[in-house]
């Protein structure tokens, strides 16, 4: 018997946390369960009432005090705490291929040598951004592409 569908779901990680962000708009009854082994379960209703739901047996152990879950209006944003630092080769513990609802979520993913510069170089991205916006504005699409903020760039010079 079929109990429910499953949501996309994108994964990122750091060195202490794992990020999951479930596409499901306008979910409600909303659970989520981390348990020490690593055993991650969430399930909720869809905006039609709909039952989704999946179990996660991830790759290493989890602080269950240290997950939080902040719905959104598109996504559910799940933060799961790693018992120890350090990175993860994959999100599940299991070698096989992941679910095709199981995806890498490119925007938030970091790599482990970018984690410690990250926060020196998000001023100079933006001086950056600055830059390639004053130079050239035929290259608008294109700045998106590489510099996120670019639009709060471009805000400040409106005002």
């Amino acid at each position: 018997m079929y109990m429910g569908r499953h949501p996309e779901v994108l994964w990122a990680q750091r060195s202490d946390k794992v990020y999951l962000t479930v596409a499901l708009p306008d979910a409600k009854d909303i659970n989520v369960k981390c348990e020490p082994q690593g055993l991650f379960s969430f399930s909720a209703l869809g905006a039609q009432g709909e039952p989704f739901h999946f179990t996660l047996t991830l790759y290493g152990t989890i602080l269950p005090e240290g997950c939080k879950t902040k719905p959104g209006l598109r996504n559910i944003i799940c933060s799961i705490q790693k018992e120890q630092k350090g990175w993860w080769k994959r999100l599940l513990k299991t070698e096989e291929k992941p679910a095709p609802y199981l995806k890498v979520d490119w925007n938030k993913w970091c790599d482990e040598d970018e984690e410690e510069s990250r926060s020196d170089s998000a001023s100079e991205d933006g001086d950056h951004a600055a830059y390639v916006g004053d130079e050239d504005e035929s290259s608008d699409d294109e700045g998106m592409l590489y510099l996120p903020d670019l639009e709060k760039v471009r805000g400040n010079k409106k005002r």
